[in-house]
């Protein structure tokens, strides 16, 4: 599944140009350090965490894209660096839980 099949699937809002790239996994943190030891290209981030940082990980980890969950709305800054970095950010008004087991569902692993 790409990207943009995920985020049609689960009705997010993208406020970022949004990739195709092949989705590879998923994980849900909300520590930058977790995802800096743990976090694998292609993977789609869950977290609540809406500050500059959130892209800069990502960018750095080739994640596939960062769903912001929660209802929760990214700082201009996060904006600005994300496109930068072409970083795909994402947003749902469902919690992390719900999101997680969408994707599940959906055959994310």
């Amino acid at each position: 599944m790409t990207v943009s099949e995920m985020a049609q699937a689960l009705g997010l809002k993208a406020v970022t140009a949004v990739g195709e790239q092949q989705i590879q996994g998923a994980m849900a943190a909300d520590l930058i350090s977790d995802v800096l030891a743990n976090g694998a290209p292609g993977q789609v981030w869950l977290t609540i965490q809406t500050h500059r940082n959130v892209a800069a990980v990502a960018s750095t980890q080739d994640l596939a894209a960062v769903v912001i969950t929660g209802g929760r709305e990214p700082n201009n800054d996060l904006i600005a660096l994300a496109n930068h970095e072409s970083v795909t950010i994402l947003l749902s008004n469902e919690d992390t839980y719900a999101v997680a087991g969408r994707l599940y569902a959906l055959g994310v692993r």
